[in-house]
């Protein structure tokens, strides 16, 4: 298990590795990753030295980009599921713009840990406009607490890479069960589904034997689609449709 683990890693940086560009603008250098926002465009974010180390910053992208399509976010219910986000990948919010600071040691898990923040804040509030009541995110953790599931939210796990992962929730092992990770993945996609895949594949080592994974993919806008769904099943995480989320009421409530 522990060499195809390996192998599955090496598989994800290589292709990492292999699909990111860059080019130089003045003083700084634009990185265009493999990752692809809502608009099916490449994500980009820039980096130039400071301080002695490095700033890394989304330009903006993603706040503007929600902000143009109709998603304010000044509520204080979103400010603090933002911030709380933003946090959990040591990511801060400056002007609009998301960034992190890193030195020649840790730049690999400062960019890494920008990338996940931008996929993340967009996928949180994707499709959150005026006319919507409440977020994805919020029905899990509303749905969830209707089933009377003891959970923490927001949990920050490093995996054997070295690299953080943040998700939703997590459910304490109980007599019957084992522990449960679970991620509310609002947008379901190749992208969100091989960042989750990889965050799973990355941590799985270090938490407690028989450790699941669930993804609750939110199929209310657009049925999800099979290449998604078969993507997930075979890196051991399950996913679970939210049209179809009874069926897995009692594993997670037990």
């Amino acid at each position: 298990m522990m060499t195809e683990i390996q192998s599955l890693l090496d598989q994800y940086i290589h292709w990492l590795k292999d699909k990111t560009t860059l080019r130089q603008i003045n003083d700084w250098v634009e990185i265009t990753t493999p990752y692809l926002d809502r608009h099916n465009d490449a994500l980009q974010l820039y980096a130039k030295g400071d301080r002695g180390g490095f700033l890394l910053t989304d330009d903006g992208y993603i706040i503007d980009d929600l902000e143009q399509s109709g998603c304010k976010l000044e509520s204080p219910k979103r400010q603090q599921l933002l911030n709380i986000t933003l946090n959990g990948f040591g990511v801060k919010l400056v002007d609009g713009r998301l960034e992190v600071r890193a030195t020649a040691d840790n730049f690999a898990l400062r960019k890494h840990n920008l990338v996940q923040a931008m996929l993340a804040v967009n996928d949180l509030f994707y499709l959150a406009a005026p006319t919507v009541a409440t977020l994805f995110y919020e029905d899990v953790t509303a749905w969830l607490d209707s089933c009377e599931v003891r959970y923490t939210e927001r949990v920050k796990f490093t995996g054997t890479s070295g690299y953080d992962h943040l998700f939703d929730f997590v459910i304490p092992k109980s007599k019957k069960q084992p522990e449960r990770i679970i991620q509310a993945i609002n947008r379901p996609s190749r992208d969100t589904a091989q960042s989750l895949t990889f965050s799973w594949i990355d941590t799985k080592q270090v938490r407690s034997v028989n450790a699941r994974a669930y993804a609750m993919l939110n199929d209310g806008e657009q049925a999800v689609s099979t290449s998604v769904m078969d993507a997930l099943r075979s890196y051991d995480v399950t996913p679970v449709a939210w049209s179809r989320r009874e069926a897995v009421r009692e594993e997670l409530a037990a």
